[in-house]
């Protein structure tokens, strides 16, 4: 993956539990990549992390890419002062 872009619509799909097949998957739009992106380390709870997807553009982000994108030095947003779930 090329220099990220934060600023572009995403798509955040993320699983309604931790049992992937029987739930199915919520889907979530926001304005900026950065938004889903919080919103999936700070709000979500950490187990369903590995079962989420993000998409952007024509690319899909998934589980530890996620954070590693939270965690970039690039990340625009402010973090949570207590630090992710």
């Amino acid at each position: 993956m090329g220099r990220f872009d934060y600023t572009t619509e995403a798509a955040l799909y993320t699983a309604k539990s931790t049992n992937f097949g029987r739930k199915g998957l919520e889907y979530r739009r926001f304005d900026h990549a950065a938004e889903a992106i919080r919103f999936a380390i700070e709000v979500l709870p950490s187990r369903v992390l590995g079962g989420c997807a993000l998409e952007v553009d024509d690319e899909r982000i998934v589980g530890r890419a996620i954070r590693a994108l939270y965690e970039s030095a690039e990340f625009p947003l402010a973090r949570n002062s207590r630090g992710p779930k």
